[in-house]
Formats: structure tokens, sequence, C-alpha cells
């Protein structure tokens, strides 16, 4: 039941979405790893934020600055008191990636569509080609809280060494080092394959039903705290390859389960993977 989540109000249902698809206050954002999607039909009135071409630098790997992320909610149409509410595909990955940067920022009120694009178009919910244009917004970024919610391969390398709790959400191949990549994703691989010392494999998928949903609460509280052994006080750190299905696992800890000190290491295996004299374990 979502009421027993630690914060519930920020998974919203597709009901409630379908009921505020006119609501001033609200703006539906979809974020996919297949761009073309949004062109093919969308929620009516969402807009499209590009996790690649729109949040992250083109120049040098990092998340754009805050001029530039002030725009794109301004373009959006977006205000500082603006629900921000995220869909899309993979079972959100993309759409928590895209709620992680906007966290980022400091943007206050976001949210994520339980079940994303495929729960949706499963349940014929209307959608449009149309491309909404708002009214730009004056939007001012509220700084950074990278320090709170993002780690990097010092520290990384610090809480590896120190024994903390390290989660590889990947897949169990991925993990071992059997693979340099994911499934269909040979493009992608690193130089090297395994994992950081001491982390354990929770892969994402295990936090989400066959229709996109999140798991219930309970079943979360069991997977990661009676089996992987997390405590609510623990400070964790969630990796994958570029912090995208981490992103989904730090949404589950910090906002479903409550968890307060959770990072996502968005340098994550494709940096890991490719660094000199960098510590590596393989095997399960």
């Amino acid at each position: 039941m979502v009421a027993s989540y630690a914060h519930p109000e920020v998974l919203v249902s597709a009901d409630w979405v379908e009921q505020h698809l006119n609501d001033p206050s609200v703006r539906i954002v979809e974020s996919d790893e297949d761009v073309l999607l949004y062109d093919m039909g969308h929620i009516p009135g969402a807009v499209k934020i590009d996790w690649q071409g729109d949040l992250q630098d083109q120049l040098i790997r990092d998340y754009i600055d805050a001029e530039k992320f002030a725009a794109i909610c301004s373009r959006s149409g977006i205000a500082n008191d603006t629900t921000v509410v995220f869909y899309g595909d993979k079972s959100n990955w993309w759409a928590c990636y895209a709620f992680w940067a906007f966290k980022l920022f400091g943007h206050e009120d976001c949210r994520i569509m339980n079940g994303g694009r495929k729960l949706w178009l499963d349940q014929k919910r209307p959608t449009s080609t149309e491309v909404p244009h708002y009214r730009p917004t004056a939007y001012k970024a509220q700084g950074s809280y990278e320090e709170e919610i993002r780690v990097f391969r010092d520290e990384v390398l610090a809480h590896s060494k120190a024994g903390k709790p390290l989660l590889d959400v990947r897949s169990p191949k991925e993990f071992t080092g059997e693979k340099l990549h994911m499934e269909d994703y040979p493009q992608e691989g690193a130089l090297r394959g395994g994992h950081i010392p001491g982390a354990k494999s929770v892969p994402w998928g295990l936090a989400v039903n066959d229709d996109g949903t999140f798991k219930s609460a309970k079943e979360l509280y069991k997977l990661y705290e009676g089996e992987v052994g997390l405590k609510p006080t623990d400070d964790v750190i969630a990796y994958c390859r570029i912090g995208e299905r981490s992103s989904l696992t730090w949404f589950v800890l910090t906002y479903l389960l409550g968890y307060p000190k959770v990072r996502n290491y968005d340098g994550s295996w494709s940096e890991w993977g490719n660094l000199v004299r960098a510590p590596i374990a393989k095997g399960a």
C-alpha cells in the first residue's frame, strides 16, 4: 500500500496524473532512454526533458550548471513552486534520474508517476503527439545539493575501504565481471569488469513489479533490510553503470523507505571500470 511508504506523497498514481492534466500548478515531465518515444505519443500536456541532451553538459562529463537548469525549467513552464511529476520508460529509470537531477538544484516538489510510461499505455489512457508550449517562468535555481545526494570516486574509495554499505544495482553478470556491459548495450562496456570491493549485488529490478510499479513497503523493507542487511542509520552509496539505474534505487531508499543518507555515484562503473589503479573485485 502506498500509505505505508515513508513519503507516500512523492509517488503519485496514473489516476492522480489524469485528474491533474489541466492543473496549472502541475507540470508533467517525460524523460526516457529512447528519446523518440515522446514524439510517438505522450501524456497530454507533458514536456520532454532529455536526460542526455538537456541535463548533461555536452563537453565534460557532468551535469549542466544552475543557469542552464533554470533555463530548461523556464522554457518548460516550471516555476519554483510547480509540482513536477516525472515518468518515463524502463520502469522509470530515467524519470528517477531526472528527479535526482532536479533535487541536485533544489527543486522542492518533485514526484514520480508509479508505473511510468508502460503502465499509462497499458491502461489505454489518453496520449497526444502535440508538443505543448508554456509561458516562460522566472525560475531561480536554489543552489547545489550535491554533497547531500551525489558522491565522487575518491569518497567512494574511502567508503569502500571503511566497509560502509555499497549497493551495486547492475545485473548479476555485470557484478561478477562476466559481462563488461548490460545486455544489448555492448558499446557501453568498461575496460575492466567486476565490482567495487565490499559492494553487495542488489539489482535495481528487485524493487519493481512486472508492470513497472514499485513494490510495497513491506516487500522493500524485506529486501533491503531483511536480505541485504541495511539499517536506516546507514550511510549508503548506490551505483550502476552511469547512475541511471542507481538513481531508481536512490529514490526507493530515500523516499519510499525514508533513509536519511543515500547518495548516488553517477560516475559508476563507466568511471570505476576505466580508472587506473582503482581496486576491483570479481565473482559473487
